[in-house]
């Protein structure tokens, strides 16, 4: 078993082959900068473009710093992640999305914020540079309502660059949770979390991987992975619901016993029925939510195949070869 490193870095990967060799040349340049021993796991989702070959150049150019997980198929941006957490070395774990919309160089200040004794740093996009409308503004909205529901204190829980404990992310590794949300999941088993306002730059090759449908349905999985609180939601108004059912009941009955029978209110009647009806059907998609999280662990299947993992375990070497080799 080779000794602990300082550093590891995981960035999941999808159809990034544009940006991966940018990516490769910063992120490698910030971490030799840090004068530590530090690994680069990338974590290969399922890429139809050349991704994975770029990868393995990768892996050949640093054997024993750059690491490669390479999966079967595509299983999503969190499971690439925790596969990559499963097997990290560091003393300090920091994720960053492939896209360099989160710059490598803002590692140093993630670093800098953990060594003054928190656990977790979070970071907040400080300008973004998507769309307004199409990105910026669905995203804040949602992180609007995943605070509510969730009660986590995440500002920008979109935002996946941060910076974990290797305690944090052990504990993080024994969940086998079939769905998750990782930014929600390391703050949940944080002692000393922060947050700090990171660069935010436009994607300047490939195209975003998150649309409008993508962020709800994600929103749905973190809502039904770590709250109860849809169904309290759904309990409290199907009460409320119910009770004024039972009034307009009482109602009714003593206008058909004092003023007699009458079809002005049939229409009335026939729209609070379609009202409660669509009332009961959303509830139903709303247990089912839970219902289909509960088939998925007692199935107990796989969350994620991997077909290969390219690495290196001996330890790496901090000396001036590493930067003369970042071409």
């Amino acid at each position: 078993m080779t000794a602990p490193i300082y550093l590891s870095v995981v960035v999941p990967v999808y159809n990034e082959e544009e940006v991966l060799e940018s990516l490769y040349k910063r992120l490698t340049k910030v971490c030799d900068d840090l004068g530590k021993p530090f690994e680069i796991i990338f974590t290969n989702d399922g890429s139809k473009d050349r991704s994975s070959e770029i990868l393995k150049e990768f892996h050949n150019r640093r054997p024993h710093q750059i690491r490669v997980i390479e999966f079967s198929g595509n299983f999503g941006q969190h499971m690439a992640i925790m596969a990559a957490f499963e097997r990290v070395r560091g003393e300090v774990i920091i994720n960053l999305d492939a896209d360099l919309q989160n710059p490598p160089e803002e590692i140093p200040h993630l670093l800098e914020k953990y060594q003054q004794g928190y656990d977790y740093v979070g970071s907040i996009r400080d300008i973004r540079q998507d769309s307004f409308f199409f990105r910026s503004l669905p995203s804040k909205f949602m992180n609007w309502v995943r605070r509510m529901v969730t009660g986590t204190r995440i500002t920008d829980q979109g935002c996946m660059m941060r910076a974990y404990s290797r305690r944090i992310v052990e504990l993080m590794s024994q969940c086998h949770e079939s769905s998750t949300f990782v930014t929600v999941l390391g703050y949940s088993f944080a002692t000393n979390p922060t947050e700090i306002r990171i660069r935010h730059d436009a994607r300047t090759e490939g195209e975003s991987k998150y649309g409008i449908y993508k962020l709800v349905r994600v929103t749905f999985d973190l809502f039904t992975s770590f709250s109860m609180a849809p169904l309290h939601i759904f309990t409290v108004f199907g009460f409320f619901v119910s009770s004024l059912s039972g009034l307009l009941v009482v109602y009714l009955l003593l206008r058909r016993l004092f003023i007699g029978p009458e079809v002005e209110g049939v229409f009335t009647l026939f729209a609070i029925a379609f009202f409660l009806i669509s009332v009961a059907i959303a509830g139903i998609g709303i247990m089912g939510e839970y219902i289909g999280r509960i088939y998925q662990v007692v199935r107990s299947r796989p969350r994620y195949l991997i077909r290969e993992i390219i690495e290196d375990l001996s330890e790496p070497q901090v000396s001036s070869v590493n930067k003369r080799t970042a071409k």
